[in-house]
């Protein structure tokens, strides 16, 4: 359990990065920090049992046995796995073997089986059919009386190594068994619930007594109450009657219930056709595992825990261990950045996301460009210059600098002394991103009926002076804006004076650039770039650039408010007061947390979000630095519901505060281990409605924990219905980033 814990310290954040003529004095400020200590991490393995075998891989039932081996019932047999193998072996072969039901422990040592004809057991290894139930047999059931087989033809009980039958006035379709614990069972039909004992049988059909008469699964909860799951959701009962429901708009992803079962945690695991939701009894929230992350296949079959409390799921196209580690949020960094450094960094230190040649297989990792390399890159060299602020540690601040002098060199690779490229890659590269093409006449009609802004770049990729390198140009907006965070970070947290003044040198000559060219990135062609627009003539005299208008006016101002700080011109002061004075920058700015609703992307949220700390730490005139901070409220605000430790830890970066703590160490602890950007449908979870908000171009449902929505990129909407490609892993820097923001501000406390 997370542990707050109020301290006061002295916030170091308002006066960073300033020099001592201008330098802030710092605020004293009661903050609250959480304490790392360790928590539950779920992460999935996945088994397939049989290649090109859809009846071996469509599982009925699952059982881990007290040593850990796991049998299942198969359309083809029954199958073990031993322990920390990955093999599946056929358990009755020959003659026998055909389909399988079900599989259950029974004294904690035998494994019985119920088959298409009749009922095995393996004891010390050897399997033994036993003679007596009249087969096939759907259902097995281990009770303190003996063990139950329940079939189409009858229910019989072993018991002091007899059989007998038991007389049981039931449908012959069981789907579903229980113990009362009391001698009874309750048996779940297609036609209702029974509950049966040597006295009488009692049907449950009734709309008083079930959601629906149609039973699939069920289990008791920690306080002895039953929840039943079928075709509509699930029937809570006590011991007389019918006390709750979970239906679809309570949580459920899809109404045709298949499995329910209890967890160690008491959580009531609920399988449906497609995926699983968590309960914990008596709550109103819950957890969803759904996708080829969590799940083998979506429609779950069985669900059984081991002795360790992992789950394993019995899936229509085989098995998934949904299984469980103690982890602190320093040991997931730990894992995160030792995984970003294996298998994200390509030369000459760029960081990205790399190429799966075959979709979900992270053995056929590869390499890939990306259009946001500079951008992604500098969330690194953010990343870097917390954690060397944070630990002190050299490596981080060795790595820091590799990151700069990537950015660094995509400006020198274009030999334009201003402009830079968006990324670059070896000249031996044969395949990339937006290869060089041609545009006939009709395309290039086409593209601007669409887009009357469209720029139809034919040669994308350059080939560098010496050789080496292509580079790739059409620089957008988002490149330059995160450069920015990326040289605010590292300028002030790690840069010694040799180090400041390339910064200053480097980002003044893209500056200069800027200016030059009406402050539009200009291209090779000698043209602006498709988005590097920022000249007041377009963006306040055009009505096609009106979208862009606010945030591209607040980055300008933050441009030119770094670049005269960090190398003291007053060139750059002068047309960052004239922009503000006469085009009317700061106002068009004002606009943007109120936009258009069409225009708004979600992206738009952190772009904006690289700008603040450059306007709110270098303003020294009290009334704009007031503008930029109602301006952040405003952001804040606005935006805080998607509950981003991104966006909370830069707005407490900004204010010295501890806002929306408990969200972020809960984004912290629920992101996922695995980086595979894995194929995720919410839109046909019953659970939840696609709606048009908060972005209205784009279709999206109510915001979930981030293990329930695509491997992130803070550039991608999380509320987004339909996402993912499983052809890609996901460098982990937009978890590391908060987290060493959160440790920087001692918002997350690393004692042991």
């Amino acid at each position: 359990m997370k542990k707050l814990v109020p301290f006061l310290f002295l916030i170091p954040i308002l006066c960073i990065g300033q020099t001592k003529d201008a330098e802030a004095k710092p605020i004293a400020k009661l903050n609250t920090t959480y304490v790392d200590e360790p928590f539950v991490q779920e992460y999935h393995e996945a088994f397939i049992v049989a290649e090109n075998s859809e009846d071996t891989n469509n599982v009925r039932a699952i059982q881990p046995d007290l040593a850990g081996n796991i049998w299942i019932a198969t359309k083809n047999g029954i199958y073990q796995k031993e322990v920390d193998s990955r093999e599946w072996k056929l358990v009755i072969s020959g003659n026998n073997q055909g389909p399988a039901y079900d599989v259950e422990i029974y004294e904690e040592q035998d494994v019985w089986m119920a088959t298409w004809n009749g009922v095995y057991r393996s004891r010390s290894g050897d399997i033994q059919k036993m003679e007596g139930p009249k087969p096939p047999i759907a259902k097995l059931l281990s009770a303190k009386e003996g063990i139950y087989a329940l079939g189409p033809h009858g229910i019989w009980l072993y018991k002091d190594s007899k059989w007998s039958k038991k007389e049981y006035k039931t449908a012959r379709s069981i789907r579903a068994v229980l113990s009362d614990n009391n001698g009874g069972l309750w048996i779940g039909t297609d036609v209702g619930l029974y509950h049966c004992n040597d006295e009488k049988t009692r049907a449950y059909q009734a709309n008083v007594d079930l959601i629906s008469a149609y039973v699939r699964g069920m289990d008791f909860d920690h306080d002895g109450n039953m929840w039943i799951g079928g075709l509509g959701g699930i029937s809570i009962r006590n011991k007389t009657a019918k006390i709750g429901e979970k239906r679809p708009e309570d949580g459920i992803t899809n109404a045709n219930v298949t499995a329910v079962t209890r967890g160690p945690d008491g959580r009531m695991w609920v399988g449906a056709q497609y995926g699983i939701t968590r309960f914990i009894p008596g709550e109103k929230e819950y957890s969803v595992r759904l996708g080829r992350r969590w799940l083998v296949d979506d429609a779950v079959n069985d669900i059984a825990f081991d002795q360790q409390g992992n789950a394993w799921v019995a899936t229509a196209n085989g098995v998934s261990a949904i299984k469980n580690r103690k982890m602190t949020l320093e040991d997931k960094a730990d894992y995160f950045y030792d995984k970003l450094i294996r298998r994200h960094v390509r030369e000459p230190w760029i960081i990205a996301r790399s190429k799966l040649v075959v979709p979900g297989d992270t053995t056929t990792i590869q390499p890939e460009d990306d259009d946001n390399d500079g951008e992604f890159t500098s969330n690194y060299l953010a990343m870097e210059s917390f954690r060397y602020a944070t630990t002190k540690n050299p490596e981080a601040k060795e790595r820091a600098k590799k990151a700069f002098d990537f950015l660094h060199f995509l400006r020198e690779v274009t030999g334009e002394d201003g402009f830079f490229a968006r990324t670059i890659i070896p000249v031996s590269w044969e395949q990339s991103h937006d290869m060089n093409r041609t545009y006939t006449e009709r395309e290039l009609a086409e593209a601007i009926i669409e887009n009357p802004r469209q720029k139809p770049v034919e040669k994308r990729w350059h080939v560098s002076k010496d050789g080496k390198w292509k580079w790739k140009g059409d620089t957008s907006s988002d490149e330059i804006s995160g450069h920015l965070f990326g040289y605010y970070c590292y300028y002030n947290l790690v840069a010694d004076a040799k180090e400041k003044k390339r910064v200053a040198d480097h980002f003044s000559k893209i500056m200069d650039h800027l200016i030059e060219n009406d402050f539009n990135l200009v291209d090779v062609d000698g043209t602006h770039t498709k988005w590097g627009v920022w000249s007041p003539n377009i963006l306040n005299h055009n009505p096609d650039w009106a979208p862009e208008r606010a945030l591209n006016s607040l980055e300008l101002l933050a441009f030119l408010k770094f670049t005269h700080h960090i190398t003291k011109k007053e060139k750059y002061q002068k047309e960052y007061l004239k922009l503000i004075k006469e085009e009317g920058y700061l106002e068009n700015a004002k606009t943007l947390h109120n936009t258009n609703p069409s225009w708004e992307t979600y992206f738009d949220i952190f772009l904006s979000l690289y700008m603040y700390p450059t306007l709110i730490n270098y303003e020294d005139d009290p009334e704009l630095k007031r503008e930029y901070h109602d301006h952040l409220e405003q952001w804040f605000n606005k935006h805080k519901k998607a509950k981003s430790p991104m966006i909370n830890f830069t707005f407490n970066f900004l204010t010295g505060g501890d806002e929306e703590l408990d969200n972020s160490i809960a984004f912290l602890k629920d992101a996922p281990l695995d980086l595979v950007d894995w194929y995720v449908d919410n839109a046909q979870r019953e659970d939840l409605k696609v709606v048009r908000q908060p972005i209205l171009e784009e279709l999206q449902t109510a915001l979930r924990p981030p293990s329930e929505y695509r491997t992130m990129r803070w550039d991608q909407n999380p509320y987004v219905a339909v996402s993912g490609d499983p052809s890609q892993e996901k460098e982990p820097v937009y978890w590391l980033l908060p987290y060493w923001m959160g440790r920087y501000l001692n918002l997350i406390s690393a004692e042991k």
